[in-house]
């Protein structure tokens, strides 16, 4: 089995698993999900969930964001960890996004990447997401330590994971292939003691890395 055909037949399991899968963050806008995501470095999605309707409720968007004092959005995004470099780029996305598109979150990742606070992963998950656009795979720890697990790729660096997969799988899955290897990744195969015994690939899985 070559390591596309195992791609394939994982992508297809897990389709039958988590049928419509989607972002666990409380989002409608792509500013919000943008937003989110960024609060959602080195913190839960179920945290973030409970600060964004503070900070959206005060801040709604870019506009305001703009115009904000950073020592009150730390206040807000105190419990999201980091907050204070949080809170600046916050603040310093809305200004960007106001003064060079019009308010409008961008819709390329060139131009993405660009914002304070934003890499290549919350571009990606922004743009599938908000926009449908498929630019890449986002890689998160979940997929990180997956895609190493199951094969898919030999290296442990996100950027070469992420060319990895997007070599693997259809354009138009890149989205939903994180949302299930994220989903995949919480509720079996976690980082300390992957359920092996109860994993639907486990037939096809080389378990790199797994000891026991």
């Amino acid at each position: 089995m070559t390591t596309k055909e195992r791609a394939l037949i994982i992508y297809d399991r897990l389709s039958e698993r988590f049928p419509a899968p989607e972002s666990d963050l409380t989002w409608t806008t792509a500013w919000e999900l943008m937003v989110a995501t960024v609060l959602a470095a080195q913190c839960t999605d179920a945290r973030v969930n409970k600060v964004t309707p503070v900070l959206f409720g005060r801040w709604p968007g870019p506009a305001e964001m703009a115009t904000a004092d950073v020592a009150e959005v730390e206040e807000v995004v105190r419990s999201t960890g980091f907050y204070r470099n949080k809170a600046k780029n916050l603040v310093a996305a809305g200004r960007l996004i106001m003064d060079q598109h019009g308010g409008d979150v961008p819709r390329t990742m060139a131009e993405l990447v660009k914002v304070p606070g934003v890499a290549r992963k919350t571009a990606n998950i922004v743009l599938s997401n908000a926009y449908g656009i498929h630019e890449g795979v986002a890689v998160d720890t979940h997929v990180k330590r997956l895609s190493f697990r199951m094969g898919l790729t030999t290296s442990t660096n996100v950027s070469v994971i992420e060319k990895d997969l997007m070599k693997l799988f259809p354009r138009e899955t890149w989205g939903d292939v994180n949302h299930r290897l994220v989903l995949f990744g919480r509720a079996v195969c976690n980082a300390r003691s992957p359920r092996c015994a109860e994993c639907e690939l486990a037939d096809i899985c080389p378990k790199e890395g797994v000891t026991s």
